[in-house]
């Protein structure tokens, strides 16, 4: 069970409300414990799932640990996880990219709008990151949660390409279209290209298949479509053009670090692991453009003339 919001908690993989008595918990487990066992053609994973439930919540003492938001013997979903993390001094004296921008600024601005109104106009909300509200809050307004929290990750990570690179994170992009997400999350220039990046957390897997991402968790979502229209706005304004198209997971959520997926407009599609990405910019993609010395300068120009931020 993955750190995240999105995260199935041990009542949702074993089927009952929270609020559920012992007996019916129990009978809860019996039933998924059968139906996923591998020996009556079962699958191994949710098995696996299945008794780690029972693990966390089956005894009167885990299932108290749980509910206070401590897991019993792995590590608890705390609100320092999923809060914004106060500035700290850096462990290294390396030199980082450039960077503008506030990436995850706004998505954990709509994540407490959404919140304070699901849990009322006027009542009070003390800690929004509590780990019991959270999970008790409705998938939409902990989908916001997981992709502030992956934006704020994959700029951890392109913080470490160093000084040849430039990254804009939450970059507005209302010429896109009605419809589509008001930013783009990540924009990366350096001699290996002009990445355009989504971040993102839906909490299942997903694979690229025809050039856009397919997958049960997207429920309908074109996230390349929508990623390609949102490059295009940024790039038409600053006459430029992106090399490649990224999309980045959660590394349990994609089959392989790196998986291409052709090229729109002449940019190479890939979704990537979070774990890969850092490596995946700095060795540039195949088949994706290089660019010289000059040419990274005259784009980081005409880039910083036009970019405005979400």
């Amino acid at each position: 069970m993955p750190d995240s919001p999105l995260s199935d908690s041990p009542y949702e993989v074993l089927g009952v409300s929270s609020d559920a008595d012992a007996a019916a918990l129990r009978l809860a487990y019996r039933r998924a414990l059968r139906t996923a066992h591998p020996d009556t053609g079962g699958d191994p994973v949710r098995f696996h799932a299945v008794q780690r439930a029972w693990e966390l919540v089956g005894t009167p003492e885990a299932r108290a640990e749980f509910d206070r938001g401590r897991r019993t013997g792995a590590p608890a979903p705390t609100r320092e996880a999923w809060a914004p993390a106060p500035p700290g001094a850096r462990r290294d004296s390396r030199p980082l990219a450039r960077s503008y921008g506030h990436p995850g600024g706004l998505s954990r601005e709509l994540y407490l709008d959404r919140m304070r109104e699901w849990v009322g106009r006027g009542a009070e909300l003390p800690d929004p990151y509590d780990p019991a509200l959270v999970r008790r809050a409705p998938r939409e307004i902990r989908h916001i949660l997981a992709d502030a929290l992956a934006e704020e990750a994959t700029a951890r990570a392109l913080a470490t390409l160093g000084i040849a690179y430039t990254v804009w994170h939450d970059l507005a992009t209302e010429a896109a279209g009605p419809g589509l997400p008001p930013k783009l999350d990540h924009l990366v220039l350096g001699p290996t290209g002009l990445f355009a990046i989504q971040s993102e957390d839906w909490g299942g897997p997903v694979a690229l298949k025809r050039g856009e991402l397919v997958g049960e968790a997207l429920a309908g979502e074109r996230p390349i479509r929508s990623l390609a229209a949102r490059a295009k706005a940024i790039g038409r304004a600053a006459r430029v053009k992106p090399t490649a198209l990224v999309v980045v997971v959660p590394d349990e959520h994609a089959a392989e670090p790196l998986a291409l997926g052709g090229s729109i407009r002449g940019a190479v599609v890939a979704l990537v692991r979070s774990s890969r990405l850092a490596s995946a910019v700095r060795e540039g993609l195949p088949g994706s453009a290089h660019l010289g010395g000059t040419e990274v300068m005259e784009v980081r120009s005409r880039l910083q003339a036009v970019v405005r931020f979400a």
